[in-house]
């Protein structure tokens, strides 16, 4: 049984077309079902993030951060239950091109790969001989290499990790899928967050948390894969707060969204210019979210004591 929120109740839409799903540009016209609305499919937790979809297991898991423990929520049955306890304060998740789980860990200041069988491999937990410092959001391209952010959020206080001393900058570094090499692919952002590759993976996305206002940036994906060039400001997002994204098949953004304003809580989806074309309200502020469902059509959005779900007519890109 999930526990009871002493917050706001959750209200869903009663009536079709949901009127939390906005359409901001014609163009996202297409992609909102008009027989689909915004559901609530767990609440209790305390910072969910870092959502990931187990097709094979019919199933979503994602962080619950400060409460040091991964979450399970199953299709069939829609229940709720802890995967891991304690995480050492699991924050993003996703999975490699073999199926298997990946994972940012904000206590263990590390990234791991869940095996089949349950055990635990380290895929980088240093650079350079020093501890990284608190591994945020992580993507698997196609060549098996894994990208991911390295801000000093886990470091500062005890509620979402352990206070520590900060060791390294705040890169974003690529693993090699075959060698194992770790490499900085970009070291000029300040808190590098979310991060996602467009369907074709000849760009590259990252934003940037500790601007103010934040930025998002777009890259070129170069020398086979394994750098990024041509840095440039994408989107101004003004008095919003992105955090987590992923790319759909056509290529539009979407993003979790929050702070500031409750107005801003939800997603925000953006074309690949960087234009706002719609937006999903939510109660809560998104943290992040991931694609799921059998064709990868069901929008799963982490959004601090609750996670919520939306079909949508589009899918998501590979590798999110």
């Amino acid at each position: 049984m999930q526990p009871e929120n002493p917050g706001v109740p959750w209200q869903p839409s009663q009536r079709y077309p949901d009127s939390a799903v906005q359409i901001l540009d014609q163009s996202f016209a297409k992609y909102r079902l008009n027989l689909a609305s915004v559901e609530r499919i767990a609440h209790g937790f305390r910072w969910s993030e870092g959502p990931v979809w187990f097709g094979d297991g019919r199933c979503l898991l994602w962080s619950d951060i400060p409460n040091n423990r991964m979450m399970r929520w199953e299709e069939e049955t829609g229940a709720v239950s802890v995967f891991r306890k304690p995480s050492n304060f699991a924050n993003g998740n996703t999975r490699d091109r073999q199926g298997r789980l990946i994972t940012c860990e904000h206590g263990g200041r590390r990234v791991i790969r869940t095996e089949y069988d349950g055990t635990i491999s380290v895929i980088a937990d240093s650079y350079d001989g020093k501890r990284l410092n608190s591994p945020n959001d992580v993507v698997v391209k196609s060549d098996g290499s894994i990208w991911f952010t390295d801000p000093p959020f886990g470091l500062f206080g005890y509620y979402e990790g352990n206070v520590a001393a900060q060791e390294l900058p705040m890169n974003v570094y690529r693993v090699d899928g075959a060698s194992g090499e770790i490499t900085v692919v970009e070291a000029g952002v300040n808190r590098p967050n979310g991060l996602c590759f467009s369907p074709d993976e000849s760009k590259f996305y990252l934003i940037e948390s500790g601007g103010s206002p934040r930025n998002l940036y777009a890259y070129d994906v170069i020398d086979q894969g394994k750098r990024i060039a041509n840095k440039r400001k994408l989107i101004d997002v003004g008095a919003g707060t992105p955090d987590g994204m992923r790319c759909d098949v056509d290529g539009n953004l979407w993003m979790g969204w929050g702070m500031g304003d409750a107005e801003l809580d939800g997603v925000n989806i953006y074309n690949p210019d960087g234009r706002l074309i719609g937006r999903v309200n939510l109660p809560e502020r998104c943290a992040n979210l991931c694609f799921g469902g059998t064709h990868r059509n069901r929008l799963f959005m982490a959004a601090s004591k609750s996670v919520y779900s939306l079909y949508v007519n589009t899918q998501g890109a590979l590798g999110g």
